[in-house]
């Protein structure tokens, strides 16, 4: 075999592996990328599971507190604004915070009312809420991993370079502005 022959298979098997090792990126980037819209499927899921139990629990408060309208009117709106479809995670977040403070003027307002709070319906919504706020806070922890994992690798050198080339970009987190805000309302009986 003369020199050029073997400098030729060394420069194709080094091309061969450099593909090869951008293929290998790329596929991990589009496995990362759709484990970060699985993540968000499931967060997504959870936030509707909360807008639908809302209304009930609106309606449940409102038979006892009917002159409370400022209150129900404004769960209403944010509700409204948080089930709205094509919001990203950073303005769903913002939404989402709206939603909870009025939620917990709502609670509040069935802290005054004593046979609200004795109520079995009531008490069943009340504890369906706090079980879809700890659903949504494990969905947010795991949408929020799978974004610093997808995040890193689109920073981190050399795959960054394949990110670059095929346009893969960063993800936003899902995350609370005040952890106090993102936090289950405190409902006591």
């Amino acid at each position: 075999m003369s020199t050029g022959t073997v400098a030729l298979i060394v420069i194709a098997v080094i091309v061969v592996l450099v593909l090869l090792w951008a293929v290998s990126q790329y596929n991990g980037l589009i496995r990362l990328r759709n484990l970060v819209q699985e993540a968000w499927r499931q967060v997504d899921t959870e936030l509707q599971r909360r807008h639908d139990l809302i209304p009930n629990l609106v309606e449940t408060v409102k038979g006892y507190a009917a002159h409370e309208r400022a209150v129900f009117d404004e769960v209403t709106a944010a509700r409204a604004a948080a089930a709205g479809q094509g919001a990203g995670p950073a303005q769903q977040a913002a939404q989402e915070n709206a939603l909870t403070q009025a939620l917990g003027r709502l609670l509040a307002v069935a802290e005054a009312y004593p046979t609200l709070r004795a109520s079995e319906n009531f008490q069943q919504l009340a504890d369906e809420l706090a079980n879809t706020e700890d659903r949504i806070a494990a969905g947010r922890r795991f949408y929020n991993a799978n974004v610093r994992q997808l995040n890193t690798t689109v920073e981190s050198f050399p795959s960054n370079v394949v990110a670059g080339m095929f346009g893969f970009v960063r993800a936003e987190y899902f995350e609370a502005e005040d952890p106090q805000v993102r936090q289950a309302p405190t409902v006591q009986f």
